[in-house]
This record gives structure tokens, C-alpha cells and sequence, in this order.
């Protein structure tokens, strides 16, 4: 299937969509709000706690109370990428009424062609990485579905299934769920084997699962990256069922895995959502 900005193959994306990363195309290399000009005005227009940016040396397992700071502004950083070894994401640019654009004509195909597997698709964002040549993205998840679109330079990812305990434990995820971690978790070199290890070039993307772990090295040059991502009823229901687990594991209980009951997960989730929906709240993460 085929929009004007963004190509995938449709069985491709229905059959492996939030179980295992596989790539897509996209014509976003020339797009004029993903040059390097478009993005320094981007950074001086965004809120101070929209831009995240530090040293891009850092440790695969990296300490985020511990993360090397560049000294320089937002906008100087972009501007100065090249030669000053920092890593930048400028945060929820769909609320720049141009990059909304842009992100819900990305998506849109998408959306509609995964309509039954993640219902209830409402909650957009999207996020520009700006990164210095030979940067690294520590180890880490997150919690949305996320197409990651290579727009300039050159990306190596290494990303592991959702479903693997073995490099993320059901503990590590309730307390990602429930806000008690930060994104980046702890890495082992033993993980490498179950890797996927996949090379992002200009107008190459990448699916990455919901929580599925992965880290990220830059190439030799300047790399710029689009990622669209969006919420569901599907991640809606991984985020409630985990953060249950997480209340009855610290009252001295032993939940059962999510997933390992899907009748009764299904009904569970389903009765906290018409009791939200009563409350008013329906829309909240929580659910």
C-alpha cells in the first residue's frame, strides 16, 4: 500500500505489526521540515520540556540521572550537530500545526490498514531525533507504535521481539508501566544473540513493536529521523493489564503473565474501561 509519503506492504504490516520490527519506505529525504534549517527554527518555537538533548557518548545501559550535558542551547545544538557530539529528540511536534500535517498523512494509511488489530487508534506524536555522527541511543523501550523514519545520514538498530523475558522480564515492565523507571533499562552483552540487527539508510524506516527493547548507533554522518507513533485499544490493554500485575505483586501476589489469560484479560480489561467510560475519564492512559 502506497501514500503519496509513505509505502509498506500491507500482509507484511497486518502479520508482523507490533510483533517484530520490519522495514518500510517513505519519500521524506527532501522534505522541507526535516532540513536542517526547518529544524533549528523548530527548536526555538518548541517548549524548553519538549527538547531533550545531551552528550550522544554515552553507555549503552546509560544512567539517566548520570547522562553528560552538551552546554549549548537548544537551537545551537541542531545548528552545530555536525562537530558537537550531542544526541537531540524535539518531543510532540504535532503541536506545531505544519508537522501535524504531516504526521496524520503518515499515519493515516496506516491506521486504517491495522483498524482491527489496534482498534481505538486516537493519540498521535511524533519526534525528530537529531544526532551527531557516532552517537549512540541507549537500551531502552517504549510505549507506543512507532514507524521510524531515516531521513538523513545512517542509523544501525539492534531491537528484540516484545515477547522476549529474557532480555525484559514482566517485572521490568510493570514497572515501566507504572512510572517507576525511567526508559532506559539495564543491558547485558549476552542479549546480542536474540537481536534484530537492522540498517536504517535515507527513505528507509523501521517498525519498532511496543516495548520492544532496542538501541541505537548513528553512522558516519549526521542523522535525521522522523518517528510517528500512535496509542490504541492495543496498547491501552498491555498498559492497564501490566499495571495490575504491578498492584498485585506488591501486595505479595503472583500474577500471571499478560497474555497467558487472554479471556480473562479481555473481560477485565473491557469491565475498567465501561468503568471509566461512567467516570468520564475514558481517554486517560490508564485504561
Amino acid at each position: 500500500m502506497t501514500s503519496a509519503l509513505l509505502e509498506f506492504n500491507a500482509h507484511q504490516l497486518r502479520t508482523q505489526f507490533n510483533r517484530r520490527p520490519f522495514h518500510v519506505r517513505h519519500s521524506l529525504v527532501e522534505h522541507p521540515l526535516l532540513q536542517i534549517p526547518r529544524l533549528i527554527e523548530l527548536a526555538k518555537s518548541m517548549p524548553a520540556d519538549f527538547i531533550e538533548y545531551n552528550s550522544g557518548q554515552l553507555a549503552l545501559d546509560q544512567d539517566p540521572n548520570l547522562t553528560p550535558r552538551n552546554g549549548l542551547s537548544a537551537a545551537e545544538t541542531v545548528a552545530r550537530i555536525r562537530e558537537n557530539n550531542s544526541w537531540m529528540v524535539i518531543k510532540f511536534i504535532e503541536h506545531d500545526p505544519q508537522y501535524r500535517e504531516l504526521l496524520n498523512t503518515l499515519l493515516d494509511k496506516v491506521v486504517t490498514v491495522t483498524a482491527d488489530i489496534a482498534p481505538r487508534a486516537g493519540r498521535r506524536y511524533g519526534f525528530i531525533f537529531i544526532s551527531s555522527p557516532g552517537s549512540v541511543t541507549p537500551y531502552h523501550m517504549d510505549g507506543e507504535h512507532n514507524f521510524l523514519l531515516q531521513v538523513q545520514g545512517t542509523k544501525s538498530m539492534h531491537v528484540w521481539s516484545p515477547d522476549d523475558r529474557y532480555v525484559c522480564s514482566d517485572e521490568q515492565l510493570e514497572a515501566f508501566y507504572s512510572g517507576n523507571v525511567h526508559r532506559n533499562m539495564k543491558y547485558d552483552d549476552s542479549f546480542e544473540s536474540s537481536a534484530f540487527k537492522l540498517e536504517l539508510s535515507p527513505g528507509l524506516g523501521l517498525h519498532v513493536p511496543v516495548t520492544a527493547p532496542h538501541w541505537v548507533k548513528v553512522g558516519p554522518e549526521v542523522s535525521v529521523s522522523l518517528s510517528i507513533t500512535y496509542r490504541s485499544m492495543l496498547s491501552d490493554r498491555a498498559a492497564f493489564l501490566h499495571r495490575t500485575n504491578a498492584r498485585l505483586r506488591k501486595h505479595g501476589m503472583r500474577p500471571a503473565p499478560v497474555g497467558s489469560r487472554p479471556i480473562f484479560e479481555n473481560s477485565l480489561y473491557r469491565a475498567s474501561r465501561a468503568w471509566h467510560l461512567l467516570k468520564g475519564d475514558a481517554d486517560r492512559d490508564a485504561i
